[in-house]
């Protein structure tokens, strides 16, 4: 029987192919994981490091050391799993090799904070998503249909554009000018999406 934590077919079958295309050097494919994982993961580190430019770095480091080791990338887990995953190691990792600089109220129920959001980072959460919405509100039509399509209903760019009847090519420019227009709107907070989107020498 089927759990709600397992992840149906379909969805398994999404990983499998975006895997697959980061295997394969497509980079796009680097956008659309860090367009799904950025926000949670960031969440999730903060809440146990509290500590916002550490944790941007963090997230930076994981998501350009999938695109390094893309071609010996092995998934035995979901795509979250293994995502959230990385996060916890590299969040521990810190923990471990800066213990003597670290309040030790930091390692009172790591994982419990690691998994779940406090207050104070539900309003982050909460503020990061108003005022995202409210840049992709102002967004040209088409560039925010396609922005939707790929961030709230996280379809992969080959699946707007055939919803859309346009290319790939015109799926990635309206992302990118997406991302383009919420980094300039809201100043360093989109800082690492940018710089990963534009890691194209990787």
């Amino acid at each position: 029987m089927q759990t709600n934590k397992q992840l149906s077919k379909p969805d398994l079958n999404q990983d499998v192919i975006l895997i697959d295309r980061l295997r394969n050097g497509d980079e796009t494919a680097l956008t659309e994981l860090y367009n799904k994982f950025w926000q949670s993961l960031f969440i999730s580190s903060y809440n146990v490091l509290k500590d916002r430019e550490l944790c941007e770095d963090i997230i930076q480091d994981i998501f350009m050391n999938i695109w390094h080791n893309r071609e010996k990338l092995e998934i035995h887990i979901s795509l979250k799993g293994y995502m959230y995953a990385c996060a916890r190691y590299q969040v521990f990792n810190h923990i471990r090799r800066n213990k003597d600089k670290i309040h030790v109220e930091l390692f009172d129920d790591l994982e419990k904070r690691f998994q779940y959001t406090t207050p104070e980072t539900q309003l982050m959460h909460d503020e990061l998503v108003y005022h995202i919405n409210s840049i992709v509100e102002n967004l040209p039509e088409k560039c925010q249909l396609v922005y939707k399509l790929s961030r709230e209903e996280q379809l992969s760019h080959k699946e707007i554009a055939e919803r859309l009847n346009i290319s790939t090519k015109t799926v990635e420019n309206h992302i990118t000018k997406a991302l383009h227009t919420i980094r300039l709107s809201m100043g360093s907070t989109l800082s690492v999406a940018m710089i990963l989107w534009l890691s194209k020498n990787l």
